[in-house]
């Protein structure tokens, strides 16, 4: 016996039709933006510590050149010393030889501390430079993931689509094939259950519910089979692959129906799954030898 199930009205169509893009979506984006504010003020700090490295490294350049400046100093005194010492006591050649010798051996000894001072500025500021390179470049790596990530999303929720049921609902996403099945249970709308049903004279369990295949017409990509739920045998008579078979069973809200959505119809087997709204809990009839069903 084939008992049809109320079609819902106008109304809980259009509220069904109307609803919007899952809300996981927009929290996914916000953590995506969270991440990537937090990947650059963790850039921002980094490049701040470098910054107050390199303030030390210029205010230990000004002691040192005050120290230049005090030793440039002392070897101007020094060369005065000389100049008296030798204007009033008379130096003798050799004395005032040895005095320059000890005056341009501090000379030496400056310009190669100057030479040294010169090569630390330069090494820090190309370990700074290094540095603050590779923080731009981490984060030009976390935007072009995030934004990688972002694509893929578009993406998928591209290649899935919606269609008008056999009881004139509009559906959820529908897949079509096992990878776009993949790509729903990752949403998480509904609980999916995949499945391979045989012709049998017996109903084969997916999932809460049973179904029995009557007959199948490969070449049409045409199929008849027999849902048995809530102790009901509903006859889904001539249906073809790829459109959804919906359903409504107790318990779950009218404008959820169950939908069936047929992949390959071969020539006494087809594949495809089952989409049950998340709240459901449909209860299945007993006794049944099941089918390959996977569930989400």
């Amino acid at each position: 016996m084939s008992i049809s199930p109320n079609v819902p009205s106008p109304q809980e169509s259009y509220h069904y039709e109307s609803s919007g893009t899952p809300r996981w979506i927009s929290v996914l984006f916000v953590v995506l933006f969270v991440v990537l504010a937090g990947v650059c003020f963790y850039g921002y700090t980094q490049i701040s510590h470098l910054s107050q490295d390199l303030t030390k490294q210029q205010e230990n350049n000004k002691i040192l050149t005050a120290q230049l400046e005090q030793a440039n100093s002392r070897l101007a005194d020094l060369k005065g010393v000389v100049d008296v010492t030798q204007q009033k006591v008379g130096m003798t050649a050799a004395e005032i030889a040895q005095a320059r010798s000890r005056a341009e051996s501090i000379r030496k000894d400056q310009i190669a501390a100057d030479q040294k001072l010169a090569s630390q500025l330069t090494q820090v500021q190309q370990e700074s430079n290094e540095k603050i390179g590779a923080v731009a470049t981490d984060l030009g790596g976390a935007k072009k993931d995030i934004a990688d990530t972002k694509s893929d999303l578009e993406s998928t929720k591209g290649k899935l689509e919606r269609a008008t049921g056999d009881m004139g609902v509009m559906s959820g996403l529908i897949a079509r094939n096992h990878d776009d099945l993949e790509d729903l249970k990752r949403r998480g709308d509904r609980n999916y259950y995949e499945f391979t049903v045989t012709k049998s004279k017996n109903a084969q369990r997916v999932g809460p519910i049973q179904v029995k295949l009557n007959k199948t017409d490969q070449k049409k990509s045409k199929y008849t089979m027999t849902v048995v739920v809530d102790d009901r045998s509903i006859e889904k008579k001539d249906k073809t692959a790829g459109e959804p078979v919906q359903f409504y069973v107790k318990g779950a809200a009218r404008m959820f129906p169950y939908e069936i959505v047929v992949f390959d119809v071969g020539k006494n087997q087809i594949n495809g799954y089952l989409a049950t709204p998340k709240e459901a809990g449909g209860s299945a009839p007993a006794a049944a030898a099941p089918a390959a069903a996977k569930p989400s």
